[in-house]
């Protein structure tokens, strides 16, 4: 597939990353740094100027594109790119980056001419959402139109319940309708096969219903309950489209902002939010809002230094589950370091929906997990897939973990006995460096 790429920042490089080795790329920049560096790292072309210049999509050939991704941090510079490319090249798809939801809605009303958007802010928000209603995860997805949940746990000392660590996963007792689709131990992959067994230290990965996601997370973290009050650092974008989303769910949120007109209007925005004007670190203030008794805290500030200060702060409160959103990759291990529970970084969030794009035709869902090293798809069967027609118990164990099927539009979560047919929705987990064999086996 030939693929243009519009910005060579995080999201740009990202995109690279997970598509260089199975596509033709083209990536556009201004920066020609950035573009030097990729060209170093990855055999791409790159192209020193404005993506949002018909000339310069002429003449590096965009009539020839299978795809056009436009994710510079220019919200108006990725829509010119895409409707441009519509006209010089018909049959491309186009697939748009935006910070502002007021273009997603636009986008639903048939107003914008390009085929997918994506909101930096909603997929925080909706990150954010779903790790909330499984307090103790890590990371968390959800496919199938709800029906299925990805969840990502780090089994700690002391947390993890004794019917879970130790015990060969036949013998534990485990929640239905789930499947531990991989055990991360020492950085390596091990797939939960025969007497394995889930130990203290260990990154697991589960796939299962949302009934079963909520299961394992009281048994990765016993007596944790289910929240109720959270309180949002920063009522710009990205915390206005989580609270309204928490809220959304009955859960109470209070939103923290520091410049007054802003907490203003966004009280106006969210009449059901109880919006504060203060920085949110004074002494008075924390004592008074009684911080300590929050379920958990949402760090969703511009900077990622006073992100990391408001939510380091909220856990010395006692704050239980602390989630902060990054701007920066290498912010992401300095916050685990620090003690922060989660963090969200919107770029990699988009970099993934956008990537979906540039799978198989059949693949309708994509999640990327550890930096990008594995993912979880979920992918249609052929007829003549090598599979299809074999029980579940007599496929190949080589690195691919099927945790659930959806048929007729309804999720399955398959045993032994069970047989992978044609037309089934495969939901599965694999290394990210195995998605095309993965693809052409199903």
């Amino acid at each position: 597939m030939k693929i243009f790429v519009i910005g060579a920042g995080q999201v740009g490089v990202t995109i690279v990353e997970a598509l260089h080795a199975e596509h033709q790329l083209t990536v556009f920049d201004l920066d020609a740094a950035r573009l030097n560096s990729l060209a170093y790292r990855y055999d791409v072309v790159t192209v020193e100027g404005n993506g949002a210049s018909r000339r310069t999509l002429q003449e590096a050939g965009v009539a020839q594109a299978d795809l056009l991704i436009a994710c510079t941090s220019r919200d108006e510079s990725n829509i010119i790119s895409a409707m441009l490319a519509k006209k010089l090249a018909p049959e491309a798809k186009t697939i748009v980056r935006t910070t502002n939801v007021e273009y997603l809605e636009v986008w639903h009303e048939r107003q914008l001419d390009v085929d997918f958007i994506v909101s930096s802010e909603l997929e925080a928000a909706h990150a954010i959402s779903r790790l909330i209603g499984v307090p103790a995860a890590r990371q968390t997805d959800v496919f199938a139109e709800g029906q299925v949940q990805i969840v990502e746990f780090d089994v700690e000392p002391g947390t993890a319940s004794n019917e879970v660590i130790d015990r060969p996963l036949r013998a534990a007792t485990l929640p239905a309708d789930s499947k531990v689709a991989s055990i991360i131990r020492g950085g390596e992959m091990i797939l939960p096969v025969g007497g394995e067994s889930i130990r203290v230290g260990d990154r697991i990965i589960v796939i299962g219903s949302p009934r079963a996601a909520r299961e394992w997370s009281a048994l990765m973290a016993r007596g944790s309950r289910k929240v109720q009050d959270v309180i949002v650092f920063g009522a710009g974008r990205t915390g206005v489209a989580v609270g309204r989303m928490l809220l959304e769910q009955g859960i109470g949120v209070r939103l923290v902002e520091t410049d007054l007109a802003r907490a203003r209007q966004v009280s106006q925005l969210l009449p059901k939010a109880r919006v504060l004007h203060a920085t949110g670190t004074e002494a008075e203030f924390l004592e008074r809002e009684r911080i300590s008794q929050a379920q958990a805290a949402v760090v969703a500030m511009r900077d990622d230094s006073k992100n990391l200060y408001t939510a380091t702060l909220a856990k010395l409160q006692g704050v239980a589950v602390t989630i902060a959103i990054v701007h920066d990759t290498i912010s992401e291990r300095v916050f685990e370091a620090a003690g922060v529970d989660i963090t969200i970084n919107p770029r990699s969030l988009t970099a993934e929906e956008m990537v979906r794009f540039a799978h198989d035709p059949r693949t309708q869902q994509v999640a990327m997990l550890e930096g990008d090293r594995y993912e979880i798809l979920d992918i249609t069967c052929r007829a003549e897939g090598r599979l299809v027609g074999r029980r579940f118990r007599d496929l190949p164990v080589d690195g691919v973990m099927i945790g659930a099927i959806v048929r007729e539009g309804k999720a399955i979560f398959p045993h032994g006995e069970d047989v992978l047919e044609a037309g089934d929705r495969a939901i599965l987990f694999t290394e990210s460096g195995r998605v095309q064999e993965v693809e052409r086996t199903l």
